[in-house]
């Protein structure tokens, strides 16, 4: 029987054993992976686009210094001799720049001159030289690092960098027996547990630093006597697979060490910035008791929250430190007599976050998962940081004028506050320059230029003009007078947004006064099935249905589609992919193929034209004429747009180099009482003029297939030289231009002619 018993305990033990053998080896080869991602990894870096300079160009001094800030360089007094050196005057700067190395082009740095002269840049010439330079490239702006999958900011430190006495710091606060123990320690568990009873109150852990770490890193915060056996399990093998100083570098590099804004500050080289603005191997004895004495809790014990209580937890840490002979007694005094000075708490906010968001989802989509998981990868994208900053900056503005005008708009609670958003885009490349998804990114991730759907209202009767242009020119005429569709059975009523509108207007007129009629009345003759087919062409995922509403915009549509199609018209007909990056390369400066994009030729360049000549119209004359009034002038087109019940506010406008769409709403879907003029067309014209090197001097090109000719304005058709009393210049495709001459008025003399601009003018009056 004893030997029976003798057998089972035997078994049991060997099973158990053979068991902690397994899950240890299971265990060793989890941590070996996790360690090896995290201690070995090469940061990732963000990058904005370039910066192109050239003489003529709209650009203020100021801006470029700003810009230049951004990028690093320092400003001397001197004549700059160096890398990354700037010297200011009145009305030019002197540069030494720095190099640049991207995958499209490799510059050395060099010294250069830069005139201005009423905001133009007038010249840029190599200092040394008399050579005129046609253009001039700034560098792209780091705009973050990140380490892993998880996409972490972190500053990595390397044990040899940290000082002795920090080292002793972390073990005086958190492990003081950490080179002694092999992942847990007994005497500190009882110790612990002592003082606590003693108290009546949690005044000291048990774990160690290797426990912590484990937890920290493998384990879930939950309080169960199984996570503890995991925890012990994992410090064992830590203990048995790696160095003290290799473990206590990892610790160093993951400990959580406070909170700035929404990011959290991990690892001692990111706290060492942020409470004290320099490297850990700059920190005094009594600054490196302040960040360890911050490990047991961080927002506690936070410098910025209470500098008294961290004043006292930083002495602990020293007494604690002298008690074991780390430090001297002349330091002790010192460090005990010293202020907490930190540098001013400067919140930081993650740079274009929702532009940053939606290139996360555009590299998972242009890139293998293979790919991605690349250590050191340099993202280069077309984020312009002057172009992001005056969109953030716009659409605040405007949300709170807007609120301001009317108490109505305003709400307390975050989520349900006035929104909107803007979008950015070179038309002729897709690339996208900014994107502001709402108005705080901390209160809302929601980018609703990206996962929104949002009626367009008369943003979309550009579409209808397009599917028209085959059947009927700018100058056809088509009713503006009430009219009952029937929809489904049932009997459908449009109405303008004002009832003192003529009975009949022409394409242009229609878009450009945005009359619902007329524009209704076009869509119906040139068949709603077309329109839907037509639309189907620019790639909207939202569903179009052939209503007669769609000519007003009735459905939804997500915003940076609808910016999209628009850039069709400002590119001669060229649907392109809108790009958040240009290029991703490798630790090894290899650059990584991306999924092939299609570019697409969707209109002639002919179409394109005459719907930006009726787009320039509206700007001009038409429901975005109060442009001119916000200080907007220029080759400049546009639509408004407004919804049903004031819910959308939309104006979308672009010039031959730049296109912005600007919406304005609330998320829910309440009224905002105003129209897409006055709530989203001044935040727009305000982004504009803080961005003028955008602001090409050119107009929009001619292309062949269109011709010029006088029309008359009340028939629609070719004018008579002298007998119509209202012309203007029309543009028509060639090969669908009007033949006939207009049948209302005929060729006369002059006092027929006096006669009727009399009789016209009593009219209007």
């Amino acid at each position: 029987m004893k030997k029976k018993i003798l057998i089972v305990c035997l078994s049991i033990t060997f099973l158990i054993f053979t068991g902690l053998v397994l899950y240890g080896y299971y265990t060793s080869k989890k941590i070996e992976k996790r360690f090896s991602e995290r201690r070995w990894s090469i940061p990732s870096t963000v990058y904005s686009d370039t910066t192109i300079l050239y003489p003529g160009q709209r650009y203020k001094i100021n801006y470029l210094k700003k810009k230049l800030k951004r990028l690093g360089y320092r400003t001397v007094s001197h004549k700059p001799k160096k890398m990354g050196e700037v010297r200011f005057h009145s009305t030019s700067l002197e540069l030494f720049l720095n190099e640049i190395k991207i995958p499209s082009q490799t510059r050395e740095g060099f010294s250069a001159t830069i005139r201005f002269s009423n905001d133009h840049i007038k010249s840029i010439k190599r200092s040394g030289s008399s050579d005129l330079l046609p253009i001039l490239e700034l560098e792209p702006e780091e705009i973050m690092k990140f380490y892993g999958s998880e996409r972490e900011r972190r500053q990595l430190v390397s044990i040899k960098e940290v000082p002795e006495y920090f080292v002793h710091a972390v073990l005086a606060a958190e492990d003081n027996r950490f080179f002694d123990h092999y992942g847990f320690d007994p005497i500190g568990m009882i110790r612990a547990f002592l003082i606590n009873v003693r108290h009546g109150s949690i005044r000291q852990g048990g774990s160690t630093i290797t426990q912590q770490l484990a937890k920290n890193y493998f384990l879930t915060p939950d309080r169960k006597i199984s996570r503890k056996l995991d925890e012990l399990i994992l410090s064992i093998v830590m203990e048995i697979m790696y160095d003290k100083n290799e473990i206590l570098e990892i610790y160093l590099n993951e400990i959580y060490l406070g909170q700035n804004g929404s990011a959290s500050v991990n690892g001692v080289g990111e706290a060492s910035f942020f409470y004290f603005g320099k490297p850990v191997t700059e920190l005094t004895i009594a600054e490196s008791a302040t960040i360890a004495g911050l490990i047991r809790a961080p927002n506690y014990y936070s410098p910025y929250e209470d500098k008294k209580r961290c004043r006292e937890r930083r002495n602990n840490v020293l007494k604690a430190m002298s008690l074991k002979k780390w430090t001297t007694d002349k330091d002790l005094k010192q460090g005990l007599n010293a202020p907490v000075d930190v540098i001013d708490y400067v919140p930081r906010n993650k740079q274009a976050p929702y532009f940053m968001d939606y290139l996360s989802r555009q590299l998972q989509t242009l890139y293998s998962s293979e790919t991605l998981s690349s250590l050191g990868l340099s993202i280069y994208t077309t984020l312009d940081t002057q172009v992001q900053d005056a969109a953030e900056t716009a659409l605040i503005n405007g949300l709170e004028r807007l609120e301001k005008a009317n108490p109505a708009l305003v709400r307390k609670e975050p989520s349900k506050k006035l929104q909107g958003g803007i979008v950015v885009i070179q038309p002729k490349t897709g690339y996208i320059l900014a994107m502001v998804g709402g108005r705080n990114y901390s209160e809302s991730q929601f980018n609703r230029m990206d996962q929104s759907r949002r009626q367009p209202g008369s943003a979309f009767k550009p579409f209808v003009c397009l599917a028209g242009l085959d059947k009927f020119t700018p100058a056809s005429l088509f009713s503006n007078e009430p009219k009952v569709y029937t929809v489904n059975g049932e009997p459908w009523e449009p109405h303008n947004f004002s009832s003192k509108e003529i009975p009949v207007a022409s394409m242009r007129a229609s878009l450009v006064m945005s009359y619902n009629l007329s524009t209704v009345d076009l869509a119906m003759k040139t068949g709603l099935d077309k329109i839907v087919k037509q639309s189907a062409g620019f790639h909207f995922s939202t569903p179009i249905k052939p209503y007669p509403s769609l000519a007003l915009g009735a459905f939804e549509v997500i915003p940076i589609e609808l910016a999209r199609a628009y850039c069709v018209f400002a590119a001669d007909g060229i649907m392109p992919y809108p790009l958040s990056l240009k290029d991703v390369v490798d630790e090894k400066d290899i650059t990584l193929k991306q999924t092939h994009l299609n570019i697409e030729r969707l209109i002639s360049p002919a179409k394109a034209f005459i719907i930006t000549s009726m787009l320039q119209d509206v700007v001009t004359e038409g429901t975005a004429r109060s442009l001119k009034d916000l200080g907007i002038s220029g080759a400049v087109a546009g639509k408004t747009g407004t919804t049903n019940n004031y819910r959308d506010a939309i104006f979308i406008g672009y010039t031959p180099d730049i296109l912005a769409l600007v919406w304005v709403g609330f998320d829910d879907g309440d009224p905002i009482y105003t129209t897409g003029s006055k709530a989203a067309l001044p935040i727009w014209a305000d982004l504009m003029k803080e961005i003028p090197q955008y602001f090409s001097a050119g107009q929009f090109r001619i292309p062949p297939g269109v011709v010029k000719k006088n029309i008359c304005r009340e028939s629609g058709l070719l004018a008579h030289d002298k007998g119509c009393p209202d012309q203007r210049e029309e543009f028509f495709l060639e090969g669908n231009i009007p033949v006939e001459y207009c049948t209302i008025h005929q060729k006369t003399g002059f006092l027929d002619r006096f006669m009727r601009g009399i009789k016209n003018l009593f009219k209007k009056e």
